[in-house]
């Protein structure tokens, strides 16, 4: 009675209950569905498309859309969706998180919603975890679309920029998290529109949600430029750092990882640098390069965080998925460092020309939805971040998998003895088992213990994963061994050979358990697909890193008093200890994901306004709308510097004729007379109507067409430069923000106005600059002229840099002015009026 009445009010359980109604409406289609032909059932698509476009809504065709789409994939792959899947599909065309089983279909699911979204013409982007999925869902899935009527792109790295916006010009798009960011990034550096290759972003159905917009938030996506830093500071680092011992010169906290030096540790630096103090200001250089590589020998380990590779040089290893990371590199010098311990040639660090993460270029998109096995663990997260609900599907078929207790040792090596063994057992009745680590070395390390019993089997980690799916694919053939990091094939089915679910089906071994139970679970569930049989259970020992890092001392010595050596300990003792430490961590992550997220807010409200900003540009046919507002912000401020005093004769009227003559207008034009006997509104509006007249001779001089290309190169340029500088200026801002704490001060309340001062310095610095160039730069006259030319030859004649101070920062009056109601650029989420405006 009492489970009846939690399931009534189970508000998933509810939810379920009705998209399960919608379902039925969609089976009672089927026998009138699947009397059509191909031509009558391809011709439903246009029939939609028609019905939208008089005024009927997605929701409303959803029944008879999900029917076709069905239909279509029994005639063209021989697979009918479950009524779950259709209940899936649905939770995704809500903007949700489908959370199914492993073997349930997501990948059949999500050709529900991306056919009936694609129907409004938008687009679809389906989003996956790596290129090989990415294809194979392209051609596999993709059949069913093409079958309709509809076309299908892919999107994945090294396209020519032609072969891209053929991508996204498809109704449904499949590719990677990774390129569909970039490809939002580079966009937004193009000089020409014509180079544009995405579209406006309306719905993306995200694979893995979990990996993509969990696992991987905190990670931003960057475009670089190398920058002018020497790489010596690097080698002289570590050779100081590689000296000095562990206790003596340096300590380290287990649980959060920071590394602190002694005071004899100090003298060591100090001595070996010869410098008298660390801590000075002068040396501010020399101590955080000595932090980085203290940061690459202790923290930093081989084969576990990062490979060494003979072509790649030093690659990055997802903690999350275990695959390698090509093309990142850890940040702030790190990665050099690591290059410099590991004895291979240092990079130059890298300067940021354009970045976002994760996090906030999927919440670009008017409508998210995603789907995994794993994420109500996460619920919280996705629903304040990302206005995402998870929704639990039911499985097709009841689960009958056994997952045991976890199995505790005192040591790692009576545990990988233990695994072994228990390998050898399953191994020598023919039963396929899947053995989960959670790094590159131990995988190794398993495999090798292997070979000396002489099992054959398969290892699948970042340093093979080409071969993925097809180890994968054969990892519950009969007697198969297989050993994989975390990745542990995600995407890809555990089918079961012949005669082995007689046997009991794949037995799945975790190694250790990870600090997120979502990973955990990521890995029970390779086996027990569609009611199959199966199995797991988890080896531990007190040497594992959760275990040192977060079980209590007392709770070990309590457990250790009760252990023989060499005798597990087995049951449900110490479960609620390794659960607690796992919330514990997977809380901090939170904190640490939402932390990261309220800074970068700051940085993505700017990056949206200079996007939005960059793009009307982009695609404007007369500039005149955006130049002349520049001029006259340029105008009222140069007027009001040097008009401040209330006693005319204190006026500089000519340090406003210089400014002028050096950046608005030629130095015939106007004279003293003319802005004399005039009070600052009027002395404005003169010079503006001046400039005006002069921006007007010479848009007749060079022509409309010239004019406005010459005056796009200019802004876009001016843009694309300060803004760099500008992430710079940031990223530099945000790393010492938090000392802000001693002072008392809020250190994100301090990034958000200091971080929206530097923003309003930048638009006006910008504005300067555009007006200087607009309005005074020398344009080649011949015919011939290129864009190439246009970018090549902006000339200044005058009004450059003098070498004077340049006039105080006065608050800058915005030709798109922000509304008082709107939100304020700053990020604090409060009203302009109430926060800036006031200022």
């Amino acid at each position: 009675m009492l489970k009846t009445i939690k399931r009534l009010l189970d508000p998933n359980e509810r939810q379920v209950k009705k998209y399960f109604q919608i379902a039925e409406q969609i089976d009672a289609l089927e026998e009138s569905i699947s009397s059509l032909s191909d031509e009558e059932l391809r011709a439903k698509t246009g029939e939609f498309k028609d019905r939208l476009s008089r005024g009927e809504t997605l929701d409303d065709i959803l029944p008879e859309a999900f029917a076709v789409t069905r239909e279509a994939s029994k005639r063209v792959l021989g697979m009918r969706h479950f009524r779950v899947q259709l209940v899936g599909g649905m939770v995704l065309h809500n903007g949700d998180i489908a959370e199914m089983r492993t073997g349930e279909g997501k990948t059949l699911v999500s050709t529900l919603p991306a056919y009936l979204n694609a129907l409004t013409g938008k687009g679809v982007h389906v989003v996956t975890v790596n290129d090989y999925l990415a294809r194979r869902d392209k051609e596999w899935m993709g059949q069913i679309f093409e079958f309709l009527g509809l076309t299908v792109g892919l999107n994945v790295p090294f396209l020519s920029p032609d072969e891209k916006r053929e991508a996204y010009q498809a109704d449904i798009t499949y590719g990677t998290n990774n390129e569909f960011g970039f490809d939002y990034l580079r966009d937004n550096m193009v000089a020409y529109q014509e180079q544009l290759t995405q579209r406006e972003l309306n719905f993306a159905i995200v694979d893995e949600v979990d990996s993509i917009l969990i696992d991987e938030a905190r990670t931003p996506l960057i475009i670089s430029g190398q920058a002018n830093k020497a790489t010596d500071l690097y080698y002289t680092a570590d050779r100081v750092v590689s000296r000095l011992k562990a206790e003596d010169d340096y300590t380290l906290d287990i649980k959060t990882k920071q590394i602190s030096l002694t005071d004899e540790g100090v003298k060591k630096v100090e001595n070996a640098l010869k410098v008298d103090n660390l801590y000075d200001m002068k040396n501010i250089t020399l101590n955080h390069h000595i932090q980085q590589a203290l940061k690459a020998h202790v923290t930093m380990h081989r084969d576990q965080d990062y490979v060494v590779d003979a072509e790649h040089g030093v690659v990055i290893v997802d903690e999350f998925t275990g695959r390698l990371m090509h093309g990142r590199r850890y940040s702030d010098g790190l990665h050099q460092a690591i290059e410099a311990k590991e004895n291979i040639e240092v990079q130059h660090e890298s300067m940021t020309l354009a970045t976002v993460t994760l996090q906030n270029y999927f919440r670009l998109y008017d409508k998210l939805a995603g789907m995994t096995g794993t994420a109500k663990t996460e619920e919280e997260e996705f629903r304040r971040i990302y206005n995402m609900d998870v929704v639990i599907v039911p499985t097709n078929k009841p689960t009958v998998r056994q997952d045991l207790s976890d199995v505790l040792y005192k040591t790692e090596q009576e545990k990988f003895s233990a695994v072994i063994e228990q390998i050898e057992q399953m191994h020598s009745i023919g039963r396929p088992v899947l053995v989960g680590t959670v790094s590159i070395e131990n995988s190794e390390k398993l495999s090798l213990l292997l070979k000396r019993k002489g099992i054959k089997h398969q290892v699948l980690n970042a340093k093979n994963h080409a071969k993925e799916a097809e180890i994968i694919a054969e990892a519950g053939q009969y007697g198969a061994v297989t050993i994989a990091t975390n990745m542990a094939g995600r995407g890809t089915d555990i089918m079961l050979g012949e005669n082995v679910a007689e046997l009991g089906g794949l037995h799945v071994i975790g190694t250790e358990r990870h600090e997120s139970r979502r990973i955990d679970n990521q890995l029970r569930g390779r086996a027990g697909r569609q009611g199959d049989p199966g199995s797991t259970q988890f080896y531990l020992s007190f040497e594992d890193d959760l275990m040192k890092r977060f079980i209590p001392d007392r709770v070990k010595a309590m457990i250790s008093r009760v252990m023989n050596d060499g005798e597990p300990l087995e049951g449900n003792i110490f479960t609620k200890s390794i659960a607690n430490a796992q919330k514990q961590v997977e809380n901090n992550n939170f904190d640490a994901r939402r932390w990261v997220l309220q800074y970068d807010d700051v940085l993505n409200q700017q990056r949206e306004i200079i996007y939005k900003q960059r793009r009307q540009v982009l695609t404007s046919e007369n500039l005149d709308d955006v130049v002349l507002p520049m001029v006259k912000s340029s105008i009222e401020r140069i007027v009001e510097v040097h008009t401040a005093g209330s006693d005319e004769e204190e006026w500089e009227l000519d340090d406003i004729l210089e400014y002028i003559h050096g950046n608005v207008l030629p130095e015939d034009r106007i004279d003293e007379e003319d802005v004399e006997d005039k009070n600052p509104e009027e002395l404005v509006e003169f010079l503006y109507e001046e400039a005006k007249k002069y921006y007007e001779e010479r848009r007749q001089e060079l022509g409309d067409e010239r004019m406005n290309e010459f005056s796009k190169v200019v802004v876009l340029r001016t843009v694309d430069r300060k803004w760099m500088d500008h992430i710079d200026a940031m990223d530099q801002l945000r790393q010492g923000i938090h000392l802000r704490a001693y002072g008392q001060d809020n250190p994100l309340r301090s990034y958000q106005f200091e971080g929206f001062a530097m923003f309003e310095a930048m638009v006006q610095e910008i504005q300067e600059e555009v007006v200087k160039y607009v309005m005074k730069a020398v344009v080649q006259e011949e015919e011939t002229l290129t864009r190439e030319e246009v970018t090549m030859n902006v000339t200044p004649i005058s009004g450059g840099d003098t070498g004077e101070e340049k006039p105080k920062v006065v608050p800058l009056r915005r030709a798109d002015k922000v509304g008082r109601n709107d939100p304020c650029p700053c990020g604090s989420g409060k009203k302009y009026k109430n926060c800036h405006y006031k200022k």
